[in-house]
């Protein structure tokens, strides 16, 4: 369990679907639905939703790029966090939001899954925090032309490291969507 004393609740941590980094993303439309119905089942247990939303030069903020995609829509009460580094701790608030609202257990989704969702859950574990990634709910560009795997393995290597990563007080894993227990904690 998370080593944050007084850290009972859980958020899901959506993490820039945004236009600009979805738009040629792998399976988008399929894991966008899967993040709108995480969306709605953390929202229907009583579960904080925390958004992430990156800017850069590629995604100027109030931009058509950097705004999050169409079929998410984010509750007015609900936290948005701004980042510009691909660790959503990273010189952000985001600390802040989870410490206030008691939060030691995240439920992981969203993109780019060879950059920020991988930071981001590095990030969380070194910070003490529970991380479990939803296996069928990230996903990334394909960047092969550069030299990188096709995004359908960078995904699968992803889950398959995250499924068995283990550091000391903390849980983390993967689940499918359909898997996804907001209350209770992840298997290991």
């Amino acid at each position: 369990m998370t080593t944050l004393a007084d850290r009972p609740h859980t958020a899901l941590l959506v993490i820039d679907v945004q236009n600009g980094v979805v738009a040629h993303a792998h399976d988008r439309d399929r894991v966008v639905a899967n993040i709108a119905t995480l969306v709605d089942r953390a929202r229907a247990a009583g579960v904080a939703v925390v958004w992430v939303q990156h800017r850069s030069d590629d995604l100027p903020t109030g931009s058509q790029p950097w705004e999050y995609v169409p079929e998410l829509v984010r509750g007015d009460a609900e936290p948005l966090v701004h980042k510009a580094y691909g660790d959503s701790f990273e010189e952000t608030d985001l600390e802040r939001v989870l410490a206030e609202r008691g939060i030691g257990r995240l439920v992981v989704a969203g993109a780019q899954t060879d950059a920020c969702i991988r930071s981001t859950l590095h990030g969380a574990i070194a910070r003490g925090y529970d991380a479990t990634l939803v296996a069928d709910a990230h996903t990334t560009e394909d960047l092969s032309d550069y030299g990188a795997p096709p995004p359908d393995q960078v995904i699968a290597h992803t889950n398959l490291y995250w499924g068995e990563h283990r550091a000391p007080g903390r849980t983390a894993g993967t689940v499918d969507t359909a898997e996804v227990d907001f209350a209770v904690p992840a298997r290991t």
